[in-house]
């Protein structure tokens, strides 16, 4: 067995949107690395371990970190490295799973709901579409500079990038061809208690961040796709019109189980892994007792493996000589001696004397 970098994605910031594979990596590791700048401190404290270590690599340099790696291939640890939202949209994944694999650790990576799947979930609306926009163009903070290229295409566009620029965006959005009153949606801290959601055009974007105080990097959606639903399109819903009937599905068992208690019922699966997984995870010094076998003592000693078998009455039995190993001693209540069974006397016997050898002969 040898140690294990799990590179997990604690999702848009709430704890319960962690997938249940990341909070079981969580629950199972030895070492937590994670930034509670960008990773909600729930999260950790929901799924980690009491006697697990936690490291805020947002406070220390990557030579620690590496040492890290280094102190958990030689110990065989599990290290979970937490990442906000996906793994796969953080900079600098391939070269930390590289440095991994050089130091002898498996790697592994455990995806998690992006803020961009959040943000649109917040605002009810998909990113794409077949009769407004058939793609999606995501761009981080080092290529919001190059925003005019890209949005040429006229296509869905999701920019992280600096509220306090909001105004540099909107002149590159402009020369790439979107209109003022192209929809967009400013998203910050999705799914936390202090989110912001709000939804503006082009034109008013630069008010709307000045107006909500957003000034660090957010997330912004760009597109005539996600604009309010208008007429009987998919999804509309007109004002006056009655509202249609909706049937009545039959209730399976989950479902009866998640009526009942919420939160008990979405929970209960993952604290009975997570308290197996700690229950794995015991020190040493606290080893898991082993059933003990109790025997029962009789009133009687154990007769012993081979008695002492006394000369047969009878001349045409002769004594057998013993064959084979020992018999184990059976502990158990004295047991009442079956037909066959030769047992020793208890009558003295005299010694045999030569007269009756020479008798013998003599016949």
């Amino acid at each position: 067995m040898t140690g294990r970098v799990s590179f997990v994605g604690a999702g848009p910031g709430a704890a319960d949107l962690i997938t249940v594979r990341g909070a079981r990596r969580i629950a199972e590791a030895d070492v937590v690395v994670w930034a509670p700048a960008v990773v909600e401190a729930e999260c950790v404290r929901e799924h980690a371990r009491p006697d697990a270590e936690l490291v805020d690599f947002s406070r220390v340099p990557e030579s620690e970190v590496l040492e890290l790696y280094r102190r958990a291939s030689a110990g065989r640890l599990k290290v979970v490295r937490l990442h906000a939202g996906d793994p796969a949209l953080s900079a600098g994944l391939r070269e930390q799973r590289e440095t991994c694999r050089r130091l002898g650790l498996e790697t592994e990576v455990v995806p998690g709901v992006s803020q961009l799947s959040a943000a649109a979930a917040s605002v009810g609306r998909e990113l794409v579409d077949p009769d407004v926009a058939q793609s999606l163009v995501l761009l981080g903070p080092e290529t919001a500079e190059h925003v005019e290229e890209f949005a040429a295409h006229g296509t869905t566009m999701a920019v992280s990038a600096s509220g306090a620029r909001a105004g540099q965006l909107v002149e590159r959005l402009r020369e790439g061809g979107y209109a003022d009153d192209t929809p967009v949606v400013v998203a910050y801290k999705v799914s936390l208690p202090d989110e912001v959601v709000a939804q503006t055009t082009v034109g008013g974007l630069e008010a709307c961040v000045k107006e909500h105080k957003v000034y660090r990097t957010a997330l912004f959606l760009v597109g005539k796709v996600l604009a309010p639903p208008a007429g009987r399109g998919r999804g509309a819903v007109l004002e006056g019109d009655e509202p249609v009937p909706a049937r009545r599905s039959r209730p399976s068992k989950w479902g009866k189980r998640a009526h009942r208690s919420p939160s008990v019922a979405a929970w209960s699966a993952v604290h009975d892994w997570q308290e197996a997984a700690r229950a794995q995870r015991r020190p040493r010094e606290e080893p898991v007792p082993a059933p003990v076998l109790e025997l029962v003592p009789t009133e009687e000693p154990a007769a012993p493996a081979v008695p002492e078998v006394a000369e047969a009455a009878a001349p045409a039995e002769p004594v057998v000589p013993e064959q084979g190993p020992r018999s184990k001693p059976v502990v158990a209540a004295a047991a009442k001696p079956k037909p066959t069974e030769v047992r020793a006397s208890t009558t003295p016997r005299k010694p045999a004397t030569p007269r009756s050898k020479k008798s013998k002969r003599a016949n």
